[in-house]
Formats: C-alpha cells, structure tokens, sequence
C-alpha cells in the first residue's frame, strides 16, 4: 500500500452513540511540542497545522484533544481549530474535562462538578464550536462520580454536549455512569506491556461501548513517549511484516475488539502517515498470542 492509498478508513468504523468514526483516529497531545504540556520544544505551527489536516486527508474523523493540551506557546485547541474550521461535517471531536491547569501550566485542584460547564465553554471557545461532539470525564481518584457526571449529562441536555464518556475508568465508575446518562466510550490506559485495561475492555464490549486505549504506542513510557528499549518479540514480528514496532502496537490495539477505536498522538508527518497505515495491518494468531505474552510476563 502505498502513501496515496493510505486510509483510516481501513481500520473499520464504530459509533460513538449516533457520531460515526474510523477506528483509526489522532490525538492531539503531541501537537504542541516534543513532549505534552510544558516539557520539550514547541512544535512549528505550520507543521503541527499541516498534520492535523494530513490526518484529515487520510480519513481520520476521530480527534481527541482537551483544553489542558497545551505548552507555553501552543495550544492543541487552537491548532485544530486553525487548522480545520471550517470543520468538515463528518469530523468528531473528542475532549476531556476534570482536570485543571493554570495560566502557567501548573497543575491546580481538579474541577468540581459546577466548575466543569466552565471548562467544556472553554473547549468550545477554543475549538470554536457550538457544540462538543463528546466529553469525556477524566476521573481524579474519586471513588464516586455521580456528582461530576450528572453534571456533565445536564450539559448534554442544554445541548452544548452530544455524546458522553469517561477517562481512567474502573468498572464501577462506568456503573455509576450509565445510571445516569448514555456513555459512548472509555478511555483508559492500555499497551502491549501495560494491559491494565484488559478488564474494562470486556465490560465495554459487553454494553456495546467504545474502548478508547491511551499509550498504546508509547507503553511504560506513558507521557514521555516510547523511551524504552523495544520487546523482541515486537521488533521481530515488525521485521516479519516490514513495519515499525509503532505500527505493531498500534495493529495489535486495533484487534482487541471491533469496539477498540486507537487515538495515536504525534506531530510528524510521516510517524502520522506509518500509523494511519497500520490500521490496515493483520496480525496473525500467533502473533498476537506472542504479542499477549509480554503483558502476562511483565517483561
């Protein structure tokens, strides 16, 4: 396959309540430097712009940001929204809300419940919209999220709010969550070698939600991104196929499930074009089970 034919769509589809996305989306996190928030240097603005509309290009409609996505100079908001506005029709924005940072980058209290209508106004002025496609409800380590969530669903019925979801989720959290509004997908962490959300995995597919891994690429390195020597059976089997271990991990995420949707971040034009490319990768049952293997080992 060649660059030119390279398509999100090729990763199948799935509904985000009634929003129709390509398995294949991008987050927005890597936007605004080499590294999230205020570490590493800036990105170029007109390369960042370039590769929110490159990933338009090849069929993306699956966008995550969140207004805490920025660096002293960018901001992943106002990019999008440089970037695409006016925005095509099938495009879904993903945010989140919950946590909080200052005019300094400084990580403050997480938002109670009546301050999160300020931050989805905030999303909505940087992004430019009338209305967030879908809100998620980054949780904080509270135990119950009645409170936050139902606050989030009188926002959905005002009509700022389309769809709903939650973000580093346990079980019982979605529980609480479905008990009061409609969620159409979890975001939770999950990689090869961190398969902490093998769990909520299940329970998603069993109500028929979307399950939305964070660090599928970057694994133990979470924020910092992939700083860890490669697994050799990751680096062996992309060498059996020609492609990046990036594009294993990212193949591997996309056959957890038909309901599995992967947001992998960056702000270079090709590492873009490898990752949207590997959602028309299949792996093999061997594979996979080599693959399963690193998680259950620890190694």
């Amino acid at each position: 396959m060649t660059s030119g034919t390279v398509s999100a769509a090729a990763a199948g589809t799935w509904l985000l309540g009634d929003l129709k996305v390509n398995r294949m989306g991008f987050g927005a996190m890597r936007l605004t430097g080499s590294a999230p928030f205020h570490r590493g240097s800036p990105s170029d603005r007109s390369q960042a712009m370039h590769v929110v509309r490159r990933a338009v290009e090849l069929g993306v409609n699956h966008i995550d940001t969140a207004a805490f996505y920025f660096s002293r100079l960018r901001s992943a908001n106002e990019l999008i929204n440089s970037a695409l506005a006016p925005y095509p029709s099938n495009i879904v924005i993903a945010t989140k809300v919950g946590p909080a940072r200052d005019a300094c980058g400084e990580w403050t209290t997480p938002a109670r419940p009546d301050q999160l209508r300020g931050q989805v106004e905030e999303n909505l002025r940087q992004l430019g919209r009338d209305h967030l496609d879908v809100v998620n409800l980054r949780i904080m380590g509270q135990d119950s999220i009645s409170e936050h969530f139902g606050a989030l669903a009188e926002l959905r019925d005002a009509g700022l709010v389309r769809q709903l979801g939650v973000s580093d989720a346990r079980p019982e959290h979605l529980s609480q969550a479905l008990a009061i509004a409609p969620v159409v997908c979890v975001q939770n962490r999950h990689s090869i070698d961190e398969p902490s959300g093998d769990r909520m995995l299940r329970a998603c597919a069993v109500h028929g939600i979307a399950f939305v891994p964070f660090f599928s690429v970057a694994g133990q390195g979470r924020a910092a991104g992939a700083v860890h020597a490669e697994h050799d059976n990751v680096s062996a089997i992309a060498r059996t196929h020609g492609v990046s271990p990036a594009q294993i991990r990212l193949a591997w995420t996309l056959q957890q499930g038909a309901h599995v949707l992967a947001i992998p971040g960056t702000g270079n034009p090709e590492h873009l074009v490898d990752n949207v490319r590997a959602g028309a990768l299949r792996l093999t049952k061997r594979e996979l089970q080599l693959l399963d293997s690193i998680g259950r080992t620890g190694s």
